[in-house]
């Protein structure tokens, strides 16, 4: 058995990405663009006056 070498920590910019990737920005005026990214189509997808 041979074993994996650990995983380097995340730096402070995959921790800001990731942290932007979780949060929609609710109550603001602007976009969160990492989060419109890491949804995707989902709000397309959602709105009931598409077919």
């Amino acid at each position: 058995m041979s074993k994996t070498a650990p995983k380097p920590p995340m730096t402070q910019q995959q921790r800001d990405h990731r942290s932007n990737q979780l949060n929609p920005n609710y109550g603001t005026n602007g976009t969160n663009p990492a989060n419109g990214k890491a949804n995707g189509n989902r709000g397309q997808q959602l709105n009931p006056n598409r077919k």
